[in-house]
């Protein structure tokens, strides 16, 4: 029952966020009540026999854990979201300076502890510019700037700036305008006290010198002349301030970024190598202590402190901490005399670990690294079972060299769907790559790494050229690499799984993965069938306007045919791509495999930058734009007066701009942008749909002129609702059921214009905005009702 218990409490976490109205919000009180009852129910369960009932109540503890889960992690969420900054403001706070800074191309960014804020300390980023200063580890500083709260694309397949704020316990960003140190004394003074003296104990200030160390190695490698520091110190530290933008980007399109973090591996080679030291060293000293004291037993403590100073020198990262807790109840068991049973390790420490980090069930390496880990424990259970004691060492080569590969073929095939959950991409390279970079760094590069950067605080010139024979060997890996890159040139491609697909593909993997006579492995077979059955796009009208920041881009779809208007762009798609970033992901979430129609409104950045980043990797039929594009496939001008086929039941029309005037569209290319009217047949509340680009108040009027009996539910707002557009007779005219708004959070427009929504507001029409809503999805079902979604509705930390 135990597994159960513990499973459900691992699930019940995992549905962190999520709004379940079917399940109980419990206080204090019920919380106990539950857990009595969970007690009680397994103490009933030793005593009983039948099957039939063994299996209700295993099922009930499974609920009943849950339910304790998921209240214990939303009451933590609560509270959390309750200190994190949610407004733009002015400030000047009181912070005190205990993590390393990270540095970027124009200053740095730094965690730093906020004391006169909140009503408890909080972390924020500090964004500092090089000529303003640097802040000093173990420092108190007053600090004046601007607060901005994250806020991210909450567009389905983008990365969740959000959530990734909340899971790393960051409450908001600070810019910031000028520093000035001062005194523990006159912190003091300021009321806390009690908060110097505890960063004075010695607990907290042996963190912080360790994390000066970090620094200091930092420092030191920087200086070397070697080509490949920042790999170096990443595979180090897991400090990735030095680590060179190509070597990332190639890492990923291999399926290796999980290398560059610090993992299990680096932990376990670190403190064996010390165990190893000082076994050597009782060996020769006294050799007679194994005689009172077991070998294994002896040597435990010294290699979980091992274990212990690591994590706390790469900064308590979340695979770090896993191998930590597995070591430490390993442990236990080993002088418990208790036999090891992986699934059992892992599922206790998991839950030990969500008991004092919930938050860890966020981040994508809690459940990459306790996945792999599964994997590597049942090959380790494998291999026990097998009589190699006698084998010779050219057979012990070959078993273990077999494991090493039958390892990365079952971590990729096993990872699978959590690859597709977290990243919607996979590289089909992956289990080359890592066949031959795991063993590399594991073996050579992370202990030739480790030894240098101990040997630095004793002795640099070894430690120098150990760190030169260590940059030799990434060398030739990073060698390997461009070789496979020249040969393969792999890529990261999107990959869309629905959930029916995906619960069969982990169903299939747990009976694939299960002991040995548990249940039969051919079972996995009918785990299956959702894979050929499942996928097939929806059979109904839907309506996206994307949340791509400033800019806009509107997904269409009937039935099986798909239509984008716009792609949004950033101001420099080479530094951030929303095409990459933000349009590929959604069209692979969106099962889009191809576009039928893509209308570029017109070719401001905004508007279409996307699209020239990625036309390569996006199949489309038809192209339409105000300007003929250059490098591209045929362009279709679109021009009044223009039909678009999008399947039955759905009228496309362009209203505007005149073939005539298409030749100005280089001059004015907001009033030239191409405006669409969308009729769906059965619709309710919303039938008509007007797409109005950039246009302004000129090509307004014109509209009113020549179509005086349009009609219009739905108006995506020209110009991001700009004051020069969505003039007050345009909208009393039209006066629409529901208007959209495509803007980014904080844009230096000022977009939507305040003036704009009074307009609406007089009129009494209602509004929604990608910058409070995120994406916006209007979905029309098979019986025609139109459903408004907002994505910002789906997560507690997305809703502002």
């Amino acid at each position: 029952m135990f597994y159960f218990i513990m499973m459900g409490w691992i699930i019940g976490i995992a549905c962190m966020g999520q709004v379940f109205t079917f399940i109980p919000h419990l206080n204090i009180v019920g919380n106990f009540i539950v857990l009595f009852l969970l007690f009680s129910l397994y103490l009933t369960n030793q005593k009983v026999k039948s099957l039939s009932v063994q299996f209700i109540c295993f099922l009930t503890a499974f609920f009943m854990s849950m339910i304790l889960g998921l209240n214990y992690a939303n009451s933590q969420l609560e509270h959390r979201l309750k200190l994190r900054e949610t407004a733009i403001d002015d400030a000047t706070v009181i912070v005190y300076v205990k993590h390393l800074p990270q540095l970027k191309e124009k200053g740095t960014q730094q965690k730093v502890e906020v004391l006169n804020r909140k009503s408890e300390i909080v972390q924020w980023f500090v964004n500092i510019r090089s000529e303003i200063g640097v802040l000093e580890l173990g420092k108190y500083y007053r600090l004046a700037g601007k607060i901005k709260p994250a806020h991210g694309y909450a567009t389905a397949g983008s990365f969740d700036l959000e959530k990734w704020y909340i899971q790393q316990n960051i409450m908001g960003n600070f810019r910031v305008s000028s520093i000035q140190e001062i005194s523990q004394e006159e912190v003091k003074r300021q009321g806390y006290i009690a908060y110097v003296k505890r960063e004075n104990s010695w607990i907290r200030q042996g963190f912080l010198w360790i994390e000066k160390q970090r620094l200091e190695i930092r420092n030191f490698i920087q200086k070397q002349p070697i080509r490949n520091k920042g790999l170096s110190l990443a595979l180090l530290t897991g400090d990735e301030s030095l680590l060179n933008k190509e070597i990332e980007q190639q890492f990923q399109r291999f399926g290796m970024s999980h290398l560059l973090a610090i993992s299990g591996p680096h932990v376990l080679v670190f403190a064996l190598m010390i165990s190893w030291l000082i076994q050597k060293i009782i060996a020769h000293l006294k050799p007679s202590i194994y005689l009172k004291i077991p070998k294994q037993y002896l040597l435990i403590f010294p290699f979980l402190l091992c274990v212990v100073v690591y994590c706390a020198y790469v900064g308590f990262e979340i695979p770090a901490l896993r191998t930590l807790l597995v070591c430490v109840i390993g442990s236990f068991f080993i002088l418990l005399k208790q036999q090891l049973r992986p699934l059992a390790l892992l599922l206790s420490s998991a839950c030990v670990l969500l008991i004092f980090d919930p938050f860890s069930v966020l981040s994508a390496a809690f459940w990459l690294s306790y996945g792999a880990c599964f994997i590597l424990l049942r090959i380790y259970q494998t291999l026990q079972h097998e009589q190699l004691e006698d084998a010779s060492v050219i057979e012990k080569i070959q078993r273990y060299s077999w494991a090493l590969i039958e390892s990365q073929w079952k971590i990729f095939i096993a990872l699978f769907p959590l690859m597709v959950i977290f990243f919607n991409q996979i590289s089909w390279i992956t289990p080359l790559s890592n066949l031959f970079s795991i063993p590399w760094i594991g073996i050579v590069i992370v202990p030739l790494d480790i030894i240098a950067g101990m040997t630095y605080f004793f002795a640099e010139p070894l430690s120098r050229i150990i760190f030169q024979l260590n940059d030799w060997m990434l060398s030739l890996l990073l060698g390997c690499l461009d070789f496979l890159d020249t040969i393969f040139s792999p890529q990261l491609y999107p990959i869309y799984l629905n959930v029916w697909v995906l619960c069969g593909l982990f169903m299939a993997l747990i009976t694939v993965f299960m002991p040995k006579g548990v249940v039969p492995k051919s079972w996995s077979i009918f785990c299956l069938v959702p894979i050929f059955v499942g996928g097939k796009a929806p059979n109904q009208f839907e309506v996206l306007l994307l949340d791509v920041g400033q800019g806009q881009s509107v997904f269409i779809r009937n039935a099986n045919k798909t239509m984008m208007l716009d792609t949004g762009g950033s101001y420099n798609e080479d530094e951030y791509s929303i095409g990459q970033q933000i349009i590929l992901p959604f069209l692979a979430g969106q099962n889009a495999k191809q576009l039928d129609i893509l209308m570029l409104s017109h070719l401001d950045q905004d508007h279409s930058g996307a699209y020239f980043k990625i036309r390569d990797k996006l199949k489309i039929e038809k192209l339409y734009a105000n300007e003929l594009i250059d490098g591209a496939q045929t362009t279709e001008l679109c021009q009044k007066g223009q039909k678009l086929e999008l399947g039955e039941g759905v009228d496309i029309r362009v209203l505007s701009p005149k073939f005539e005037d298409l030749s100005r569209a280089k001059l004015e290319r907001n009033d030239m942008s191409c405006v669409v009217h969308i009729h769906v047949q059965r619709g309710y509340p919303y039938q008509d749909y007007l797409l109005m680009g950039d246009a302004g108040w000129a090509t307004e009027f014109n509209i009113l002129q020549e179509f005086p009996n349009l009609n219009v539910d739905v108006l995506v707002l020209g110009h991001h609702g700009s004051r020069h557009s969505s003039a007050y007779d345009f909208l009393k005219t039209l006066n629409p059921k529901l208007a959209l708004i495509s803007a980014g959070f904080d844009n230096r427009y000022g977009h939507p214009s305040g003036q704009t929504i009074k307009r609406l507001e007089q009129l009494k029409i209602p509004y929604l905005s990608t910058v409070q809503a995120g994406t916006i999805h209007l979905v029309t079902d098979q019986q025609g009702q139109v459903t408004i979604k907002t994505y910002r509705q789906q997560k507690k930390w997305l809703s502002q």
